[in-house]
């Protein structure tokens, strides 16, 4: 496993030079924060409606939209064990019939990567810019990040050492999947949350999440839920972690943050062949070493 550790907004320095690694759904967040920053910018409200649509942002932040998700479909799985080809998102969402809401929005949940790729589409439309622009613009320049960009190649997927299985298709991720080193993704998080991106009520607002329920067999969670783009729960001892775990052919990714008091850590992890159990296990460790 590789660690990355910023506690009290310091980041601790890596032993050794960092590869590049996918950040699988921590790219959510990355959305998510992009997606506030118009909100902040006055450009959307949190409930407004999505134009043309039934539901609100802050529905379709929160999985609450009523779309299902492409990893519903046993085709879909079967095309990236064999590495092929990414389908056309047309394609993707006539085999899913991916236009039609489950549930009225607001009235359940379902985690949805289909509604993360419209969160990707409202970016673009409202701010005139592709997703890679507006993300970096938006949110990855002003948190003062470097070296993270979207992956659009299985080339960029071969550049790191300890990235996904050769032959991945990042095209895969219809919402876009974003690659770069662990510490960033730390930085990223810790800074979201902790600096003034967005204002201390939008913050509020990310980190209200809908519960899921309680303790999760193999994973460190007493209780679990998620907010606009963060997973969010308790762990033992009553400490609230928000963040975000992915997992991608290969490996898997977390990165949390906790408070307790006026200290604070965050923690990323990367693993290969990892579980999303054993990597949060692992950042949970290392997150309360550094309140010790």
């Amino acid at each position: 496993m590789l660690y990355s550790l910023v506690s009290n907004g310091r980041l601790h320095a890596p032993d050794q030079a960092e590869p590049t690694v996918p950040w699988w759904s921590f790219t959510k967040t990355v959305l998510a924060a992009t997606a506030l920053s118009l909100v902040r910018d006055g450009l959307i409200g949190l409930d407004d409606h999505v134009p043309d649509e039934p539901f609100t942002l802050r529905q379709l932040l929160r999985h609450e939209a009523g779309f299902a998700d492409y990893g519903e479909l046993p085709a879909y799985h079967a095309a990236v064990a064999n590495g092929e080809s990414a389908w056309p998102v047309e394609d993707m969402m006539q085999r899913l019939d991916g236009t039609r809401l489950r549930y009225d929005p607001g009235t359940g949940w379902r985690y949805s990567n289909v509604g993360c790729w419209r969160v990707g589409r409202l970016i673009e439309r409202l701010t005139a810019l592709t997703l890679d622009e507006a993300v970096d613009r938006r949110t990855l320049a002003p948190l003062g990040l470097q070296s993270v960009r979207f992956a659009r190649t299985r080339e960029d997927m071969r550049s790191s050492p300890l990235g996904a299985t050769p032959d991945y298709d990042p095209a895969w991720v219809y919402h876009g999947l974003l690659i770069g080193p662990l510490s960033q993704a730390a930085l990223c998080l810790e800074r979201l949350l902790a600096g003034d991106f967005l204002p201390p009520t939008l913050i509020g607002e990310m980190r209200t999440a809908r519960m899921s329920g309680g303790p999760i067999a193999g994973r460190p969670w007493f209780t679990a839920g998620y907010g606009l783009g963060v997973m969010q729960g308790s762990i033992d001892g009553g400490i609230t972690l928000c963040g975000h775990t992915g997992q991608g052919p290969g490996s898997t990714f977390a990165v949390y943050r906790a408070q307790i008091g006026d200290a604070s850590a965050c923690c990323a992890v990367y693993a290969l062949n990892g579980t999303e159990g054993s990597v949060e296990t692992a950042a949970v460790e290392r997150l309360l070493r550094a309140f010790q």
